[in-house]
């Protein structure tokens, strides 16, 4: 009850927050495999074609779209006559990659009946984290959307590993918000929003109308995903996390609602807005954010954890208690404090080995140990970021 008091106390920012939705010009929509299959026995044509419509229309209004389709595996699992999804990966794997034939051309011939051209666009995390490749697929993303063609985006699971793996496409979806400076990331499910509890098992549920993103207590909310997909309301929550890194506003909302996308464009109240509460990251930054997997870390003593939080400091060696890893210089590593806990991350000035010979050393015997001083620093402030 505390939290729908402080929602309805809120009701006339909530509609500020929604009329904004209206100047939007860019989005990432998300469509999750428990609207796109029919409980794994194929696509839902008719609902696709819905939402292409919208999309359409939207397009027309001057509003860019990129959409994030879930519905490989599923797909695959039906096209292969599997009764469930599978666990190991190499079926995954085979599943995706039949599927996926089927996912892009059910798009393809939706979108040709309104006139407009599609490409797919497979991603891995390689090609976030790699700084050169992340840019390449940002330049392309922009570049399709210049020339008026809908992007179709999907992990790549044919050949992702659980090393590699985004985890689900809620988070594709976030970050690929970031990856084009999106306003508004909308992601469709079969849910008409965050509830207080599951709405399918307690008639007492509450739709949360509007939160911030950023808002922890949340997560108490959030339950799993089912069997066709990976993700859930915990990996939405996730993905508005993220998203808000740049400034993008989340809605998750039901996909199956006739006119979702249209009434979202209207501005009107639909499903669950969660607001970007702090100002938009710059770009070097949201790539390092963004890097699930890191070469190695720094443990840090208190003295560097104040400096790197508080003082907006950059992290000098004399702060480091140990090294972990093996990493080169201009690789991302994370920042540690004594309790094991993430406080930062960033591009490392050397690597791991020279590392350990000046950890927890002054910034004048660096020469002395190394021979030569590139940096004063292990990690510029430029090159960092707080988690």
């Amino acid at each position: 009850m505390p939290f729908m008091i402080g929602f309805l106390a809120r009701k006339i920012e909530v509609s500020d927050e929604r009329k904004k939705i209206k100047d939007t010009r860019r989005w990432v929509v998300k469509i999750g495999s428990a609207l796109l299959t029919d409980n794994g026995c194929g696509l839902k044509h008719e609902l696709l074609d819905n939402w292409v419509q919208q999309i359409t229309a939207l397009n027309k209004r001057g509003i860019e779209i990129v959409i994030v389709s879930s519905g490989a595996v599923a797909e695959g699992v039906a096209r292969l006559g599997w009764k469930t999804r599978p666990n190991v990966i190499h079926e995954l794997q085979a599943a995706a990659a039949v599927g996926q034939m089927g996912l892009i051309q059910a798009y393809e011939v939706c979108f040709q009946k309104y006139g407009k051209h599609t490409a797919q666009i497979l991603l891995t995390h390689d090609d976030i984290a790699n700084r050169a490749r992340y840019l390449n697929a940002r330049t392309s993303l922009k570049t399709l959307l210049k020339l008026g063609v809908a992007p179709i985006v999907n992990e790549n699971d044919s050949v992702a590993t659980d090393e590699i793996r985004f985890g689900d496409n809620d988070t594709l979806a976030g970050l690929v918000a970031n990856l084009i400076d999106a306003e508004l990331l909308v992601l469709l499910t079969d849910q008409h929003g965050l509830y207080t509890a599951d709405p399918r098992n307690d008639t007492s549920a509450t739709l949360i109308k509007q939160a911030e993103a950023s808002d922890k207590s949340l997560k108490k909310y959030a339950g799993e995903g089912g069997s066709l997909g990976r993700g859930g309301m915990r990996t939405k929550l996730k993905a508005a996390v993220i998203a808000a890194r740049s400034g993008t506003q989340t809605v998750i909302a039901s996909g199956h609602d006739a006119a979702v996308l249209l009434n979202i464009a209207d501005g009107m109240d639909v499903g669950t807005l969660l607001t970007a509460s702090e100002e938009p990251v710059q770009a070097r930054k949201q790539w390092l954010a963004n890097q699930a997997y890191m070469q190695g870390s720094v443990t840090l003593d208190d003295g560097a954890v104040l400096a790197l939080i508080q003082n907006g400091k950059s992290l000098l060696p004399v702060g480091i208690r140990s090294v972990a890893g093996e990493f080169k210089r201009g690789e991302v590593i994370a920042c540690i404090d004594k309790s094991g806990n993430e406080v930062a991350r960033g591009l490392a000035n050397y690597d791991s080995v020279q590392t350990r010979l000046i950890a927890g050393k002054s910034t004048k015997e660096i020469k002395t140990l190394l021979g030569q001083i590139d940096e004063d620093e292990l990690i510029h402030r430029d090159n960092l970021i707080l988690i």
